[in-house]
């Protein structure tokens, strides 16, 4: 018995030591998102979470500051979040920073929601990409339907109008839209135990709030100054996992920064408007090159993978069609203009629906996204000195000498190789080539002529004396 107390004894000390050991060798994992909230930034937080639960990571802190982004990313970040077995912390930080519209759904679906000093969330109303077909889309500031009255679920779509009325053009997307946003919110918050009225009052009316307003209102767990601060006061507090509940023990944590690594930066840099919107400008003009000069082969080569490239990136980006078609519309009239001069109506036409297009080309409209002006004008001002320099050179065309043809062997000179009478056959060299002349004067072995004219394949010519005598 007594070597079975000893051996209970020393089995109970190691599981404390090996307890203390793991407490103080604990870190928390810091992943940062300052930008807009895309594919890029939805696969880097992933594959940071990914890391942390394989490192056996205690909690990972994502630091937010975001205008807003895509709602296909954000969802894929939000779903990482509700399955993760370890608990997330959202710290919109630092001062200054803020989780509008898409930021406040992953605020609200973190198990710990924190914000620092003079920071803000809200604006959360969704912006349909590209427009809505029947209306003007939903965004802040744009007039919302009214909020469903108490006995009503907020999450449930509303009718668009009663059966003798006729409702506006666009108001049942747009309220289906601000509807599953409602839900989508409302039950991220119920979730959480955090205030969902408020919640649903920045989807409909496009609300927002400062960080102290947002802890008086419940919307978020506390204010923190500093990460430090933030485990500080996040030390012992109990969060509900996929996995079932767990206490932080946040005292003594390391803080392990992970940056993304080169494959997230790449598609960080290619889904870019500007940068999209240039990939796709190198691949239309490449293609071009290699249709007027075959077999160049390196504007083909670079136009295709820019081109591809640029597609990639569309497929996760606002765009607007219509903005592209007309791209694409003024990217023909202006090769038209070089094959058939309209005195700069069709390069005209096609450079101003080129401009119109690439203004169009983003939704704007989504927070974070939008192609630089600036390189709308280079492009297009390169485009216009182009279509001039394809004007001047026709014009100076116009202007040269014949060079082929029957009318280039004009006035064209040669040496007669045998004496010729008038009228009489014969054969010199004209132009690099062989032909048979007829003089119209006689002709000396070595004596200079000019061609005058031509009758199939005769040349009819005349002595030079003949010419100067004239």
């Amino acid at each position: 018995m007594r070597w079975i107390a000893i051996l209970l004894c020393g089995w109970s000390l190691a599981l404390t030591a090996t307890s203390t050991r793991a407490q103080g060798a604990g870190q928390a994992v810091v992943v940062a998102l300052d930008d807009a909230i895309s594919p890029a930034t939805a696969a880097y937080f992933e594959g940071a979470l990914d890391d942390a639960i394989d490192a056996g990571a205690r909690l990972l802190i994502l630091e937010l500051d975001t205008p807003g982004g895509l709602d296909s990313a954000m969802r894929d970040i939000i779903k990482r979040i509700l399955a993760s077995p370890i608990p997330v912390v959202t710290y919109v930080s630092p001062s200054g920073s803020r989780a509008a519209s898409a930021g406040t759904y992953i605020l609200y679906a973190s198990h710990v929601a924190a914000m620092a000093p003079a920071t803000n969330l809200g604006a959360a109303t969704p912006i349909p990409v590209g427009g809505s077909p029947g209306g003007a889309p939903t965004q802040p500031g744009a007039e919302q339907p009214e909020p469903a009255s108490d006995d009503e679920s907020a999450g449930d779509a509303q009718p668009a109008s009663q059966p003798d009325e006729v409702a506006p053009a666009g108001t049942a997307s747009r309220r289906k839209a601000v509807n599953d946003a409602v839900a989508y919110i409302r039950g991220l918050a119920e979730r959480r135990g955090r205030n969902a009225d408020w919640a649903e009052r920045a989807v409909r009316e496009g609300v927002s709030l400062s960080a102290d307003a947002a802890l008086a209102d419940n919307v978020i767990d506390l204010v923190a100054a500093s990460i430090p601060e933030l485990l500080a006061a996040i030390d012992g507090r109990t969060v509900e996992l996929a996995t079932g509940s767990v206490t932080l023990a946040t005292e003594g944590l390391t803080l392990q920064r992970v940056e993304p690594d080169w494959r997230v930066e790449l598609l960080s840099i290619i889904t870019n408007p500007t940068v999209a919107y240039i990939l796709m400008m190198i691949g239309i003009y490449g293609l071009l090159l290699e249709g007027y000069s075959p077999g160049a082969i390196v504007p083909g080569v670079v136009g295709s993978i820019a081109l591809l490239l640029a597609l990639f990136a569309f497929q996760a980006l606002p765009i607007n069609y219509a903005g592209l078609a007309l791209m694409a519309l003024g990217l023909a009239l202006m090769v038209a203009e070089a094959f058939a001069p309209s005195f700069g109506a069709l390069g005209l036409g096609g450079l101003a629906a080129f401009v119109f297009g690439s203004i169009m080309l983003m939704d704007t409209d989504v927070p974070g996204y939008g192609v630089n002006l600036g390189v709308i004008g280079g492009i297009a001002t390169v485009g216009c000195a182009g279509m001039v320099l394809s004007a001047w050179m026709f014009a100076r065309s116009r202007r040269a000498p014949i060079s082929t043809a029957s009318e280039a062997l004009a006035g064209e000179c040669g040496v007669a190789d045998t004496p010729l009478a008038a009228g009489e056959a014969g054969w010199s060299i004209v132009a690099g080539e062989t032909w048979k002349i007829r003089p119209t004067a006689p002709l000396e072995a070595g004596e200079r002529f000019r061609v005058i004219d031509r009758e199939g394949l005769e040349l009819q010519v005349e002595p030079v004396r003949a010419t100067a005598q004239h």
